[in-house]
Formats: structure tokens, sequence, C-alpha cells
């Protein structure tokens, strides 16, 4: 909350209701919603609501569009046919406010928000509270995923002045862009608790007319206050903390958050949050024979095996959904999201790498299977999500989760088949359904089904191991696995009947560099080529068709055109900080995977444009965006979380210690050095905030060990070149020779496995 709280008039003050989501026990991130039912104001307001879903465009009548329809996003065409006069992000909306004095109505979201649907269906189609948007405001577009700069100012208001943020975020502002009231969903009218969203257009309205002068203070000094807070910088300090101390602490918050019996760290919503994995792995690696590291390894390990049998996972068509709205992972919020099949795949590749069992392997291959047949293109890039809406059957209402879920009637006569050697009469249904907890009343609670739509149906989720579920029915083991295989694909081919989630077939740079390094380490670890291949068409995706050569630039985005073509909006959409580090992280994974020295000089190039474009030559650290792609916002902030997605900052930081580990540049090193130094006081106020970032601190003060492999002994090879010592390195009897290097001191050359192994535990 922000310490002054700034009242805008009695006329403006709303009563606080709820809706709000529940914030995890690390703070309220609004990455990790998307959906909360407050307002917040330079003063206080509050509202909530209920929920529908929406139609794009509608059926009839036929409504002419407006000047949404010529946009790229699919967010902003879904909002083509409103009666809203919507404008697109850009400098006409804010001439027509400047000219018009008028406030500006800033609306963000995404194409497969749910409550974003529901908003649009309950206000955005509705006449009346249109011609008040389209009247007395300029009403602005913002597709999240295109334009994360404009998201994260407005968001960062939005939680600086309420108890917490999501999607759709709504937020007013004045016509020089500076923010004065804000809040998430708002349903339409009244209710006994809640304020609609029609009465909050009428009172800002009519403060706009009356205080507006105050308005306008107010808006300056809750700026100047935010700028100040969101300040990240080396100050007078020389090095970052101890990394002992982060390490320590960020594990202990984690352990007392920590759900003993489902696993994970939050009550409900509970999401995946692989960046919390990927700190608990590495704090087990660094303290492997202590009780805190097997605690951590514990933590990890069964975190990932409570989601994968839970309904979180789609058991029938693989991959996660974004969330669960229950502590047992078991109904969840049902979008599928690039981002979290990326950085899952490597989590339960890791899993499996670290305890040697098959049941981690077996869900990374299904995550990437999932996300091969449904999110790819065929170029090799990556599309955004699916939505968690979709058609029951074709011509009705879209209702979410619809797509997912099963009735005991389905089921049965999908899989009537008498199931042989059971100890009682027995179908392949009646199987599947004991195994996975399917009831006849329907597995889904009634107050995470509010509206009434999954009555009767049933989330997938394991509710007993395969022993036990054998045991039951005198089976034998194998048996079991093979019958719940053949049940499942036969309930997929009949899901493909069912109408299909909308796509978002758009394309983010950021998500397919993090999709490249999950199949490229999903690839290494589990040998295989094919998974190795997949990040090569990812990447070559990424250079052909989101990068300007001329420049040396990222593009933010691209989309499907139609016959499957690529094409870019005009003008394009410029990268941010976090398609610049996520595309390099994922090169070099592929390096590292493929040794194709080709994505490590692409990386090196990438690396520099970065630093140009972001770098805080005098506080340390990247900013999110580029000065001049973000004129007119008021604030431009470095993002300080690990949320869903790792802050572009913690990324960056283990980008630049790896490539100075690749080059040996020392202004890499320093740069990684200043900016976890900048990020100091952030890391020791709440260091489970910046798991990622912790991560990489302790990486930076250990001694690191490097493992050079000698495949063709090639002294005038790229490596060779960055590295000048490894020229005195030579293989022993043309085979593939090992050494294991710390700072720039190799071992004596190695050429069996297990030799390899022994010195690597040392």
């Amino acid at each position: 909350m922000l310490g002054a709280r700034v009242w805008v008039g009695r006329g403006l003050l709303l009563c606080r209701a709820g809706l709000g989501l529940a914030a995890s026990r690390r703070g309220s991130s609004s990455r990790d919603k998307d959906r909360s039912a407050s307002v917040s104001s330079s003063g206080s307001m509050t509202a909530g609501g209920k929920g529908g879903r929406s139609s794009c465009p509608p059926s009839a009548p036929q409504r002419a569009p407006n000047r949404l329809i010529n946009e790229k996003s699919p967010y902003l065409l879904q909002h083509a046919y409103n009666p809203v006069d919507w404008y697109p992000w850009g400098q006409e909306a804010f001439d027509k406010a400047r000219k018009e004095n008028k406030p500006i109505f800033l609306s963000v979201g995404y194409s497969t928000c749910h409550w974003c649907h529901v908003m649009e269906e309950e206000s955005f189609q509705n006449e009346e509270i249109s011609r008040l948007l389209s009247e007395d405001f300029v009403s602005v577009k913002v597709d999240r995923e295109e334009r994360p700069d404009v998201d994260k100012v407005y968001m960062t208001f939005v939680q600086a002045t309420s108890s917490g943020g999501g999607w759709p975020m709504n937020v007013w502002l004045t016509p020089n862009l500076q923010p004065f009231v804000g809040g998430t969903y708002f349903p339409p009218e009244d209710g006994l608790t809640r304020v609609g969203f029609r009465t909050v257009l009428l009172r800002i309205r009519d403060q706009w007319k009356q205080n507006k002068n105050t308005l306008l203070e107010n808006s300056q000094r809750v700026t100047t206050t935010l700028l100040a807070r969101s300040e990240i910088s080396t100050g007078d300090r020389q090095l970052p903390p101890s990394a002992a101390t982060m390490n320590s602490r960020c594990f202990q918050q984690l352990d007392e958050g920590y759900d003993e019996e489902y696993g994970g760290f939050a009550e409900a919503p509970k999401f995946p949050t692989p960046v919390i994995l990927n700190f608990l792995f590495s704090y087990w690696l660094s303290h492997r024979l202590t009780q805190d590291g097997s605690r951590a390894q514990q933590m990890a390990l069964h975190t990932l095996k409570m989601m994968a049998n839970g309904g979180i996972r789609d058991h029938v068509g693989q991959g996660f959904h974004r969330y669960s709205t229950d502590p047992q992972w078991h109904v969840p919020h049902f979008e599928k999201m690039l981002y979290d099949q990326a950085q899952l795949a490597v989590a339960y590749s890791q899993a499996f790498q670290i305890s040697g069992d098959e049941f981690y392997s077996d869900v990374a291959k299904g995550i990437l299977q999932y996300v091969s047949r449904s999110l790819t293109h065929r170029s090799g890039g990556f599309y955004c999500a699916e939505d968690a809406d979709s058609p029951p059957e074709r011509g009705m209402h879209p209702k979410e989760g619809a797509f997912y879920v099963w009735t005991i009637k389905e089921v049965q006569q999908l899989l009537p088949e008498p199931v042989p050697g059971a100890t009682e009469p027995l179908t392949s249904g009646q199987l599947l359904i004991k195994h996975y907890g399917l009831t006849e009343a329907g597995n889904i609670s009634p107050t995470q089904d509010p509206k009434g739509e999954l009555q009767g149906q049933n989330v997938l989720t394991v509710r007993y191991s395969l022993e036990l579920t054998a045991a039951r029915f005198g089976l034998d083991v194998e048996a079991v696995r093979t019958l719940l295989s053949a049940g499942l694909e036969k309930l997929f081919q009949a899901r493909k009947h069912r109408p299909k989630p909308h796509l978002d077939n758009k394309m983010l740079a950021a998500w397919n560099g993090l999709m490249v390094s999950g199949y490229a380490v999903t690839g290494a670890v589990l040998g295989l080529d094919k998974l190795v291949g997949c990040a090569t068409n990812g990447a070559k995706f990424l250079k052909r068709h989101m990068f300007d050569v001329a420049s040396g630039r990222l593009m933010r985005t691209c989309y499907t055109a139609s016959g499957g073509t690529v094409e870019h909006s005009n003008p394009p959409c410029w990268g941010f900080l976090e398609d610049y580090a996520f595309v390099v992280r994922g090169l070099l994974d592929l390096y590292e995977a493929s040794q194709e020295s080709a994505w490590l000089e692409w990386a090196l190039r990438l690396q520099d444009t970065q630093d140009r474009l972001f770098w805080d030559s005098e506080g340390g650290g990247y900013f999110c965006s580029e000065a001049e792609l973000g004129a007119g916002l008021p604030l431009r902030l470095k993002d300080d979380q690990d949320g869903a997605e790792p802050s572009a900052n913690s990324v960056s930081a283990h980008n630049l210690l790896r490539l100075h580990g690749f080059t040996g540049h020392k202004d890499w090193m320093d740069k990684c050095v200043c900016l976890l130094t900048a990020f100091s006081e952030r890391m020791r106020r709440v260091p489970v905030a910046l798991p990622e970032m912790v991560r990489t601190l302790s990486a930076h003060q250990q001694t690191l060990k490097q493992v050079l492999i000698l495949a063709d002994g090639d002294p005038s090879s790229f490596m060779s070149r960055q590295l000048p010592f490894l020229s005195t390195l030579r293989r022993l009897e043309d085979r593939a020779t090992a050494y294991v290097c710390e700072n720039q001191t190799c071992s004596l050359p190695i050429t069996e496995p297990c030799e390899l192994r022994k010195l690597l535990h040392q």
C-alpha cells in the first residue's frame, strides 16, 4: 500500500468489496493473477463482481467494427466489434485527450484471460456503458503481452494504491498519462456490497468536471512517490550481499510457507512457480550433505509430483493449466500458457536428472508433446496460449473448462470393454473413473463453480498410485498402466470432436526464448536429439522472423496470418528487456545442448544490443524498456520480482555470468556484479521475491567448474578464439576428451565417463 493515502473527494469514495484472489505469502504479484476485484485511486476505491463470457464478434446484430479492427493483436481484435470507441495505445489517443480535455480510460488484458472476457461481455458490449466511455473518456485498449511496459507501469500504481492487482486492469489517466484511479474487474451494476462499473464511470466523470485540479495535483503526488519507491540502484554499495545469507533466508522463508501435504507454497490459488523449484534444486546441489539440502530436494520433488497428479495437469492432452483454484492442485483455471510449459519442462527434466525417477521425465516429454502438437507454428515458432473457455457444443455459449471436463456417462460410453482378470466385474471406464477420482455428481465443489457451469462434471486427478489401483482390483501394475494409457488415448480422440478453446496465435520473442530453453535443456538431459532439433527450429524462427539484421534488434511480436504465413505490425513492436534476456538464455542453453557455436555467437551480439538499449549506467541493472519506446510513461521501471516468469534482471544476471565463463570478457562479469549490487536491498528485504537472482548470486560467489569436451580439437574454433587457454588442450588418442576447469586452470584429460562423474562429485 502507498504510504500516504490521497483522497479524491467524497463523491468518489466507494465501498470496499471482496472477490479478490488471495495473495500468496510471498506478497501480491499481478503477474500471478487474472482477476482481482479491487479498485484503487489516489484515494480509495474498491469493487467486486461476478462472471460471464464474451463472444467476439457478436453474431447478431452485426456492428460496424471500431478502429481496433486494424490491429494484429488477438486480444484487441476480440474488442473490435464493441460499441466502445476504442483506440489502441498511441499518440492519436493522447492527442485527442489533450485536445478535448478528457481523462483516458485505459483497459489492459490479454486474449486468454477469463475475467477479461467476462467484463467485455458485461460492460464493453453494454450500449449505455459504451456511450459513457465514448463520450466522456478517451478509451484505450492494450494487450499486456504486446506492451509489458505499459502494463507494468500502471500495475505498479494499482498495486501500490490497493490490496492487489490483476487482469483486466482498468486505470483512469490524465491526458499526460499520469494515473489517478485504478482497479481490476468491475461488475456492470451496483450490488449489495459492490459498486458497479457504470457508477464508477459516472463518479469519475463528475469529479473530472468539478475537481479536476485536485485530481491532477494528487496524481502528480502519487507519481512522484512511486518514482521514489521504484528506484533500484547501487547507491553507496560496492558489492552484493552475502550469498550464504541470502540463500539461507530464502530457503527458510520457503520452508515456512510450504504445504507439507500437497506441496507448493500458498493456500489458494496455487501457481506452479518454477523459479522457486529451480532455487530449491540449486540449494540442494550446494547443501547436499545437510538436512536443509535434503529438505529442499524433498520440497521440490513432492511439489512437482503433486502437481503432475493433480487436475492442473491435463492428463488427457498433456501440458499444464495456469493455476489451481484449491490447495490440492485439483480444479484449475484452465488456460494454458506457453511460458508455463517452457519452464515446467525444464523443472521436470531436472527433477529426473536429480532423482532418476522416470515419472518426471515422462511428464517433461508430455509437456513438449503438447507444445509440439498445439502451440507450434509450422515454421518452428511458438504460440502464446490456449483459452480457458470454449463452447460445450457448437453454437453454445462458451464456458470455462468445457473442453477439459468429463461426466461419468461419457467415460463409461467411451470405455465399455470388460477388464479380464479383475477380482470383480470391471470395465475400462470404471477403472479409469476409480483411478482419476470421477464421481456421478461431479468432483468439482460448488464453491469453485459459482456460476454452476460445471455441475456434474469431473476434472481428472490421480487419486491412487498405480499399485493401489492394481491391488484394489487384483490386477498387475503394468496391466493397469496399459489400460489407463489406452483409456486416456480414447478420451483424447473423443475430445478432438469438441469445439476447441481459442488459440492466441501471437508469438512473443521472450516466450519463444523460454521455449527454446525448454526443448534444449530437456533434450540434453534425456539425450533426445529430436527435442534439441525443436529448440534449433525455434531459434531459427526467432532469427528469421523476429530479428532485424540492420539494427541488431529483436522484435517483440509477430503474428500468424492467413495461410499460416508470418506477419508483423507496422511499425513493428520492438523488443523489451525480457525478450533479449530470455532469448539469450535460450541460445546459451541451445549452444550447450547442440555445441553449435553459431548460437553462442548470436547470443553475444544480442547481449551487446541489450546492454546498449537497457543498461542503467548510473544506477546499475537493466530497465524493462527502451527510453524512447516508453517516452511519455510516468515511470521507467526495473522488474524486481520473480513470479510466474523470472524477472528479466534475474535472468540477465545469470546470462552475464555464463557469458563471462564462455568468453572471459571482464565487462560482463562487472555488469553482473553491478546488477546484483543494485538489487541488494530488494534481496535483503524479501529474498523470496527474487529466488532466481539469489540463485545467480550463489553461482557468482562460488568457484564454478567448467566441463570442456573436445570433439574435434580445432584450435581455430570460435571457443578457442574467445578463451585462448583452450588452444593448449588436446584430445587423447582421437577420442572425445573432457577437462574440468576452474579459473582457467584445467584437470588432466579425461576420456572415461565414469572418471568425469567422479571428478565432478569431488
